[in-house]
């Protein structure tokens, strides 16, 4: 009820403005520690990427762009953050207004543009980020709005120098609809060029590096992204970012037609396909982090099923409240327990066709 009343005081403000005072609360409650942190059950745990994940539960890349607000999201129960997307060089993103509610479907369009402070700025946050307090971080890089596709490796490449001695995983971003051409970097050839310079790279330093795809793939296109994943020796695939579709009802909302992504309950088919086809194609050579219409543990709990061994979420939590990772790692287990699986491990791909 508390947080009910809440949301209802914050969707009247700006969505950007609401999101300051959000992150403003994350820092306070970070500071003050985790001492009612929710401890996961011991089914949840999670080893994965090489790491040991408390649970499979994590604040997705996009809401903390490089603030680094990983205390105060791990006090509240999430077990690993990505942070980012943080390209090299500042950059103030696309312009205002560039993020809108759509709350009679509990979703988001938004088209913010890698907006972010650059890597020397996160940087400086993450070096002082305590170990302690902190679960799993990871960090989501791009490349700057104004750098061609024909020099993208270099933005990357700088990206993982400048930030990858605090990044417990990294992650190369080229599905984001907001940055003109990036999705184009998904094709065959500039994806082998892409990733298998930043693999190249990570190796030597012994951190897993992961590729996001978009949820509006073709099949056919999805498969060879995974392969290329698989070939050039990535760490796993997260699937997926945003959407440009409007499917369903969200068609006839009059602000459908705004550009960018569209995240929330309605890219949550279109996820969950993409997951599962990504997933059967992986066929266990590499991991799936499940992302994108993730509201609540029911909808984590088939994303485990459809092949996910990680789930982020961000949506989810702006109409879900603070309270959202407690109900999840509450209510997770239970799912587990009731179709007699004693671990998230055992459960991952064992959702029927």
């Amino acid at each position: 009820m508390a947080w009910t009343t809440a949301r209802k005081i914050l969707f009247h403000l700006d969505p950007e403005r609401a999101h300051a005072l959000a992150a403003g609360a994350l820092r306070a409650v970070g500071a003050a520690g985790g001492a009612l942190r929710p401890r996961p059950d011991d089914s949840l745990r999670v080893r994965c990427l090489g790491l040991d994940f408390e649970s499979p539960l994590g604040m997705a890349a996009g809401f903390d762009k490089g603030e680094v607000l990983v205390r105060g999201l791990h006090a509240l129960g999430f077990g690993h953050v990505e942070v980012g997307t943080i390209t090299p060089r500042p950059q103030a993103g696309n312009p205002r207004p560039r993020l809108f509610r759509l709350p009679e479907h509990r979703a988001l369009i938004n088209r913010m543009g890698f907006n972010n402070q650059g890597t020397a700025a996160c940087g400086r946050r993450l070096a002082r980020l305590p170990r302690e307090g902190r679960g799993i971080v990871g960090v989501n890089v791009g490349k700057n709005k104004d750098t061609p596709n024909e020099r993208e490796v270099e933005d990357y490449l700088a990206a993982i120098d400048a930030l990858h001695p605090w990044a417990d995983y990294l992650v190369v971003n080229l599905s984001s609809p907001n940055t003109p051409g990036l999705r184009d970097l998904q094709d065959r050839a500039p994806l082998e060029r892409l990733l298998g310079a930043c693999v190249d790279r990570v190796r030597p330093l012994g951190k897993p590096l992961l590729v996001k795809l978009a949820p509006d793939l073709a099949p056919e296109a999805l498969d060879e992204a995974v392969d290329v994943a698989v070939a050039c020796g990535a760490s796993g695939v997260i699937a997926t970012n945003t959407t440009i579709q409007r499917p369903g009802a969200v068609a006839g909302h009059p602000r459908a037609g705004e550009a960018g992504g569209l995240s929330g309950a309605p890219l949550a088919p279109l996820s969950l396909s993409a997951l599962r086809r990504a997933h059967a194609r992986a066929a266990g050579r590499i991991p799936i982090v499940g992302v994108g219409g993730i509201m609540d543990a029911a909808d984590a709990y088939a994303r485990i099923r459809a092949g996910a061994s990680l789930v982020q979420v961000y949506t989810g939590f702006v109409y879900g409240g603070p309270g959202m990772a407690r109900r999840i790692l509450e209510e997770l287990p239970e799912l587990l327990r009731r179709d007699g699986f004693g671990s998230v491990a055992e459960a991952v791909g064992t959702l029927p066709d």
